[in-house]
């Protein structure tokens, strides 16, 4: 039987990586392969996130039309995983019955055995626990798909911010064996992976145990990781200010690996709004960080995370983080409307900030860093940058794309044997959402 499983994905960047991980584990152990038709599908499968606003609306607007399906094919089963799985698993049981298996971040790596399991006994099957880091001892072999990968060093948070679910969906944070991470990176690299992103609801928290159950701290996980053999760029998604010690500048002093660019989530640029949000540092500390960065690292680029219309932001505070953009100088963001995510203490709180105001704070948080983001790009014209090659063009077929330390996005002409290679080029031209280069040099490998 030629068996075939869709999957939708929501949410971040560790999302997407259960999502390949879910992928992996389903060819390997039962031979399904992705689809992107749902009438062809043997396995319907929803992997959802609880950050953004009406994410469990979202859900069942999508269950509603593949209900549609499984009344047609009846066969066809039905999975939804992620956190709005662990936090609304009964909820869904209830308003969905016709959902066949429910699972959490942390057990994925059971659904090869819940899909037999129910193809057996056709009875629905819910498992939301938090079995901490079993499931990665149960997944398949790294594979790589490309010339970048991401690799997930630690899961959970145990921060409690007001206003985020991921410590009630994914547990405390709990970091993976050094040798694990390390051996799997080995593996990717000698598949051509040359680039590597490690991930973690907060990374730069990396506490790993040794082989001789001593412990491995972030900082020092970068530099074994710079020892590997093929790989040559390393990014981490994504950190918190709290946990970024001088230890991890250091590295960016000693490990040219280490890309000049930064992903490190502020949220407010008042510390009133830092209070209520439970976020224990200042802005203070903040461009503390980031001062010390650039003594480093002059050319370093920093993105952030930003909650606009906080509960009890007031236009000074929002005016304050206005500012706190333009004297740190973001590079990009991510910015969002506060939206109560049920069973955080934010959840409860007053709101006195319209909706309109809301709207037009964000609209003016996000064109001051726009504006600060092409003022960048500018600034690369005419300059030679070397660049990851990721394979063809989206817009274009007949040239490539690839990729700036400073995550910018390069588009050039050259031919198909470049990509998976560092490349020299000149910027030639500045667009809104990338840049255009020409050849200079090529690696020699």
């Amino acid at each position: 039987m030629n068996k075939k499983l869709l999957i939708k994905t929501w949410g971040c960047q560790m999302n997407e990586y259960d999502s390949s991980k879910i992928s992996d584990l389903l060819y390997v152990t039962q031979g399904y392969k992705l689809t992107e038709n749902p009438e062809e599908a043997n396995v319907l499968l929803l992997n959802t996130c609880s950050i953004r606003e009406k994410a469990q609306e979202k859900v069942f607007h999508q269950l509603g039309r593949w209900k549609t399906l499984k009344n047609k094919k009846t066969e066809v089963i039905i999975c939804v995983g992620g956190c709005v799985a662990t936090q609304e698993g009964d909820y869904i049981r209830k308003r969905s019955p016709f959902v066949d298996i429910i699972f959490g971040p942390q057990t994925l790596h059971r659904l090869p055995e819940m899909i037999s399991q129910f193809q057996e006994n056709k009875v629905s099957i819910i498992d939301i626990s938090f079995p901490e880091i079993e499931k990665f001892d149960h997944l398949p072999p790294a594979r790589a798909e490309g010339t970048t990968a991401f690799i997930s060093i630690m899961e959970g948070c145990s921060k409690y911010c007001t206003y985020c679910v991921v410590p009630y969906t994914r547990g405390e944070e709990v970091s993976r064996p050094i040798d694990d991470i390390l051996f799997e990176i080995v593996r990717l690299a000698e598949q051509g992976v040359r680039e590597v992103n490690l991930l973690g609801q907060n990374v730069n928290a990396y506490r790993g145990k040794t082989y001789n159950n001593s412990i491995c701290s972030f900082a020092e996980l970068l530099y074994l990781v710079a020892s590997v053999d093929g790989i040559d760029r390393i990014r981490f998604t994504t950190s918190h200010p709290v946990e970024f010690t001088d230890d991890i500048i250091a590295v960016y002093d000693d490990i040219p690996e280490l890309v000049d660019f930064l992903h490190l989530p502020v949220q407010s640029g008042s510390d009133k709004i830092l209070t209520m949000m439970n976020r224990p540092h200042t802005i203070l500390e903040y461009k503390s960080i980031v001062r010390k960065l650039r003594q480093v690292r002059p050319n370093i680029q920093i993105s952030s995370d930003f909650i606009v219309g906080f509960p009890g932001e007031s236009d000074k505070d929002f005016q304050e983080t206005i500012e706190f953009i333009k004297d740190v100088n973001f590079d990009m963001s991510f910015s969002f409307i506060f939206s109560p995510r049920p069973g955080t203490p934010a959840a409860n709180y007053s709101c006195n900030v319209p909706e309109q105001v809301k709207k037009k704070r964000l609209y003016e948080l996000q064109q001051t860093i726009n504006i600060q983001a092409m003022r960048y790009s500018r600034l690369m014209l005419h300059t030679e940058q070397r660049v990851l090659v990721e394979g063809p063009s989206k817009k274009n077929l007949m040239e490539l794309r690839s990729r700036t330390e400073n995550n910018r996005i390069v588009n050039f002409e050259g031919s198909p044997e470049l990509i998976g290679k560092f490349v020299d080029v000149k910027i030639t031209n500045v667009f809104a959402n990338s840049l255009r280069g020409q050849i200079i040099r090529t690696e020699i490998k």
